[in-house]
């Protein structure tokens, strides 16, 4: 019918633009005006809305005394920073109660005196000047100082080991500063478009106090890092690890940069090393890249099986509805025969779907209108008809190219030499100049070049210049403890997996979002099932997105600086896996949010009556797009743990990785397709030709979606490496040359065996020696044990050795 046409040409255009938002989203990795509210919505817990009120009654009951019969909003700035600067003194009170209370009206300012506002738009516009106002006053600073005191509460922490069940009571203080102080670096790195010259350089002071080793001589991002770790070591049960997460998570966003910043420091970076420039911007292309059909489910194929057996696949004058990508161009991959190219049988004992287009089916539809283009028309990247990606191949792959060549042809080798040509047959002249016109060099090849010279050479070369990046000071302060850091970050992930079964001596997770007083009705439990999901849902959301961050800068500051080697030992490969080992597209899918709830929403319109009915509804959203951007982070993950490394590779296939990964191709989204494909491609010469030719529409679309390597016989597995699969070879090559990175570069006792003898007599007895603080109480007998009693033979001393 027409009804039900419209409401399928509305879900196609849904994920259309779903393709769009999220591709261009997570590229940023950045919150713009278009997703500015989730700002706000996902900090809060549903179970905290009441607090909105108390943070609004206890700004009023202090502001009332200060402006008498005037609003905040009324105020002059003046006004304004003399009231911040008197509730700046008060939070230096000794009663905990009273700076619990002043903790709160600050919060409220930076949540937007939202009881002033008659929209959400004004509640965003006062907190974006409030926050900047308490920032420009010191605010910050005050709060890191409560902060830490919270941290080392001894007294907090033992009483919240003893009690059988924590909620969110407590852990009120902590819930106050890390809002205010998520709240301030959150808005002060948005930049938006009507953002004033001071407001500007707030932002860069900010960023740099936050990167700088200013606190305790470290950055900021430390300090929540051993919150983390506290808290899974069960030291601190009651820590609000939601808020925790999401405020590193920032932190590390705001001083290192998103993927933009990422993509013009890599620029920079190989300008400075004299290097040709990226062949493309793979943001641009994978934005511009559209998605391909997803697998059909195991009924889709049993009933297109028995339409094909009653005769029902007859040709029809009416067009079909082709894929849903987001061009709307036909499906390259579409295979209009009857038969079924990809039924693979060991994915359908095992009920995972199979791979024939779920639209080339017995249903007639008229194809949809074009959709109004997304964004403006210079943005979009016109490609000539062919890949998206230019191929590349590193300089190892000509050498082992020239190296079977001249075996073949003229029966000898000459080592690393990719320039003599001689004896070698015309064809080889043409693939080598192919070849060249393709090398890419990293920027991580000259870093291990350039490593290998340092330690061969320590003297000649002399000290490195290292430039103090907020990276490079990131990681050095990470480095004495950054295997903790990993395994607690992979404790709470794992713990909040949607494929996690609850255990009795696993991580409490969810202590800032239970309320004191357990639900009694079927709504309560409803509204608070959702919020239980939902907060799972963001800590995975904030681990995925730290944990890709950490692994991309530290990589391009330098390629020993490695964290995926700390992942790979803490099982993060079956982690990931284990977590993709659901029914993806209802996870992509889930409604755990309630609209009316989400703030600002629920401060500045009147709250509706909630009914079982409307919870179990959800919103209007036919996608998560929080759960979408976990699982691509999650993705790039695996893909970064994974890349040029043989043994980890061949984990994804004894893991059984590849069913797996073909049921996250249902997920109708372009970017995530992308590294699901990639993660196919390294294995596919391992599974087998059955498995590739059951599987040739996968095959074909790596072929087009993912970059080619000239050398890469992927597709056939006829040059399946003969060494044997020694993990623990590879990995312990791999953390040797970390260890003599970091010894080099970090140790303070670095070059001990080369450090120049002192042979002057004064100079060596001048020198002050540390003593132990007793040794003057045995000094007399020390000197009666070691000088007196001992004889001194002087002649020796005077003979030849």
């Amino acid at each position: 019918s027409n009804s039900s046409a419209g409401k399928v040409f509305a879900l196609i255009n849904d994920f259309k633009r779903l393709n769009q938002i999220v591709s261009h989203s997570v590229c940023q990795l950045t919150s713009q005006r278009g997703f500015y509210f989730i700002l706000f919505t996902e900090l809060y817990s549903y179970t905290e809305e009441p607090e909105f009120a108390l943070n609004r009654d206890y700004f009023e009951e202090d502001f009332r005394s200060h402006a008498r019969g005037r609003r905040w909003i009324e105020l002059a700035v003046d006004e304004q920073r003399a009231y911040v600067m008197r509730l700046l003194d008060s939070l230096e009170v000794t009663d905990r109660d009273k700076r619990l209370k002043v903790a709160r009206a600050i919060l409220y300012l930076a949540q937007g005196v939202f009881d002033e506002c008659d929209t959400e738009v004004d509640v965003l516009h006062w907190s974006r000047h409030n926050v900047f106002l308490l920032y420009d006053m010191g605010i910050f600073t005050a709060l890191l100082e409560l902060l830490s005191m919270e941290i080392d509460n001894s007294q907090a922490c033992s009483s919240a080991v003893r009690k059988p069940a924590i909620s969110l009571a407590d852990s009120t203080e902590l819930r106050v500063l890390l809002s205010i102080m998520y709240l301030m670096v959150e808005t002060i790195r948005v930049q938006t478009e009507d953002d004033r010259p001071e407001w500007t350089a707030a932002r860069e002071a900010f960023k740099n106090e936050l990167g700088s080793p200013l606190y305790n001589g470290e950055p900021f991002a430390l300090l929540l890092f051993t919150m983390v770790t506290k808290f899974c070591s069960m030291n601190a049960p009651h820590f609000p690890m939601k808020k925790v997460l999401l405020l590193l998570w920032k932190t590390i966003l705001f001083t290192l940069g998103g993927f933009e910043e990422l993509q013009e420091m890599k620029v920079r970076g190989r300008e400075r090393l004299n290097l040709p420039p990226l062949p493309e911007d793979s943001i641009k292309v994978v934005r511009a890249m559209r998605a391909a059909s997803p697998p059909a489910s195991a009924m889709e194929l049993i009933e297109q099986q028995q339409q094909q057996k009653r005769g029902r696949r007859s040709r029809r004058p009416l067009v079909k509805q082709d894929s849903l990508d987001t061009y709307n161009e036909r499906d390259p991959f579409k295979n209009d025969d009857a038969r079924d190219e990809e039924e693979d049988p060991e994915d359908t004992d095992s009920g995972i779907e199979g791979e024939v287009d779920p639209l080339d089916r017995d249903v007639i539809i008229q194809p949809p209108p074009p959709p109004p283009p997304l964004r403006p028309p210079t943005e979009r990247v016109n490609f000539p008809k062919g890949l998206p990606w230019a191929p590349k191949v590193r300089e190892k792959d000509i050498e082992h190219f020239l190296e079977t060549s001249r075996n073949k042809f003229i029966g000898f080798t000459l080592g690393n030499d990719t320039e003599t040509l001689v004896g070698l047959p015309r064809p080889i002249h043409e693939s080598v100049k192919t070849l060249k016109q393709h090398k890419y060099v990293s920027i991580a090849e000259v870093q291990i070049k350039r490593e290998e010279e340092l330690q061969q050479c320590p003297l000649t070369l002399g000290e490195e210049e290292v430039e103090e990046t907020p990276a490079e000071m990131l990681y050095l302060g990470m480095l004495p403890n950054l295997s903790q850091y990993v395994i607690a970050l992979l404790k709470l992930l794992l713990a909040a997996a949607p494929t996690s079964k609850a255990k009795t001596d696993s991580i409490n997770i969810l202590a800032d979002v239970l309320p004191e007083e357990m639900p009694i009705t079927v709504l309560q439990s409803m509204k608070l099932g959702i919020d239980v999901n939902r907060h799972k849902e963001i800590i995975v959301k904030a681990i995925s997105a730290l944990l890709l961050l950490l692994l991309k800068h530290f990589k391009l500051n330098h390629i020993y600086q490695i964290v995926s080697q700390h992942l790979v030992f803490a099982n993060c490969i079956p982690l990931i896996l284990k977590f993709f080992n659901q029914n993806i597209m209802s996870y992509i899918s889930a409604k755990n949010s309630i609209c009316v709830l989400d703030f600002p929403h629920c401060v500045v319109h009147e709250m509706p009556e909630l009914t079982a009915e409307s919870l179990e509804a959800g919103d209007n959203n036919q996608f998560c797009w929080r759960n979408l951007f976990s699982c691509i982070n999650l993705l790039r993950i695996l893909n970064k743990l994974t890349k040029w490394k043989h043994s980890r590779t061949m984990m994804l296939v004894v893991f059984k990785s590849a069913p797996i990964l073909k049921r996250a191709l249902k997920v109708k989204q372009a970017m995530m397709q992308l590294y699901v494909l990639k993660l196919l491609k390294i294995q596919t010469k391992y599974l087998g030709r059955q498995w590739r030719k059951s599987n040739m529409k996968t095959m074909s679309a790596i072929y087009q979606k993912v970059r080619h390597r000239l050398n890469d016989d992927w597709a056939y597995g006829n040059d399946i490496d003969a060494r044997p699969w020694d993990f623990q070879a590879e990995e312990c090559a791999l953390r040797e040359s970390i260890e003599k990175f970091n010894s080099r570069r970090y140790d303070k006792n670095k070059n001990g065996d080369f450090t120049p003898v002192d042979n002057c007599l004064q100079s060596v007895l001048g020198q002050r020696v540390e003593l132990p603080e007793d040794f003057h109480y045995s000094y007399e007998m020390w000197l009666e044990r070691e000088v007196f009693s001992q004889p001194i033979q002087w002649e020796g001393l005077l003979q030849n050795p």
